[in-house]
This record gives C-alpha cells, sequence and structure tokens, in this order.
C-alpha cells in the first residue's frame, strides 16, 4: 500500500469510529431527563461503551462549562416493594466529571418525608472505570412511588449499566447521609 493510501485508510477508520463512538440509540420507554437544566445534557444508549453487552443509558453534558446538573431516571409505581428494604444496584463509568456523579433514589409517600439517597457523601469525580454502585432504602407501607437514575453535576460523562433493584433483608443497611454534629444549646 502506498504512503499515502495508507494515511488515507487510517484516517477514515479513525472518522468512522469517531462516528460509531458518537451515536446513541434512544433511551427505553420509561427512561427521562429531569433535573435543573436537562436541556444542557445529551442521553441515549450507547452500544459500544457497555458491560452488560446489551448497551448502558448515557448521559453527557452538551459543553464544557456545565454549570448546572441534570439526572437520567425512571420512576415507577411503589405497590409492589411496600414495606420492603430494596437495593439499587449498577455498574457506573464516567469521564471528566468536572463536579461529581452519583447513584440516587428516592422513595415517595404520601404520610412521611419519603426516603432519599444521591450518593453525594460519595461523589464519582473525574473518570473512573466500571465500579459497583448501589444505594439501599426502605419503601414505607403506603409509598406510592420510586425514582431513580443517576446524577452528573457539572460537565462530562456517565454510563449506567447493569442495573437492577432487588429486595433485600434488614441485615442490609441503609444509606442515609452523614448527620452533622448537633449544637449542645441553642443560639439565640
Amino acid at each position: 500500500m502506498k504512503p499515502h493510501n495508507a494515511i488515507f485508510a487510517a484516517l477514515a477508520a479513525t472518522s468512522i469510529f469517531a462516528l460509531a463512538a458518537q451515536s446513541l440509540a434512544p433511551l427505553p420507554e420509561g427512561w427521562i431527563m429531569a433535573g435543573k437544566s436537562p436541556d444542557q445534557y445529551k442521553a441515549g444508549i450507547d452500544h459500544a461503551e457497555t458491560i452488560s453487552g446489551k448497551g448502558a443509558k448515557y448521559m453527557g453534558s452538551k459543553d464544557k462549562e456545565g454549570k448546572s446538573w441534570g439526572t437520567l431516571m425512571q420512576i415507577f409505581s411503589a405497590e409492589k416493594y411496600r414495606g420492603k428494604r430494596v437495593r439499587l444496584q449498577a455498574r457506573i463509568k464516567t469521564r471528566d466529571i468536572s463536579a461529581w456523579a452519583g447513584l440516587w433514589m428516592r422513595v415517595d409517600s404520601p404520610s412521611s418525608s419519603g426516603a432519599f439517597y444521591n450518593s453525594e457523601d460519595k461523589p464519582i469525580k473525574g473518570s473512573a472505570d466500571w465500579q459497583l454502585r448501589s444505594v439501599v432504602l426502605d419503601v414505607a407501607p403506603d409509598a406510592s412511588a420510586i425514582a431513580f437514575g443517576v446524577i452528573e453535576t457539572g460537565s462530562g460523562e456517565i454510563w449506567l449499566d447493569d442495573i437492577k433493584l432487588d429486595v433485600v433483608d434488614k441485615t442490609v443497611p441503609v444509606d442515609a447521609f452523614p448527620r452533622p454534629a448537633m449544637a449542645k444549646a441553642p443560639v439565640l
């Protein structure tokens, strides 16, 4: 092969790979973008970056500024899980996260404040290869809905794959935010 043909072939192959890597399939029914500025992020199914082989849910900032936050999520009826402890587990990969990203889950209940955890105290920052993350919450007996997803603050890219939602026994600890030390007396 002549040198200029070899260079042309290499450039063509690189271009095709770049196009394939950036093409996203539409999200499955039930998955939505939400958050403060969901329009600042793109989302879809990435069949090139996947650990399960089925395609990973993907969200990424549309620009390098990334001054807000978005979430790729779904919400569904809690009826099947009422009165139980559930664990959301998924594999997450990130690239160039400027602030932080994490797995989150929320349980909505009309009679209480519900349960919520967003991994902010265990953030994923920068670039990280596939890692197993989980969130465990109790579902109130009168819970109406469960929502879960991945949150991204700032800019960067995040992949979510191999997602599982299981009922676990009460020996599995519930995730909660660390509580700050309580004041010994009121500040008047």
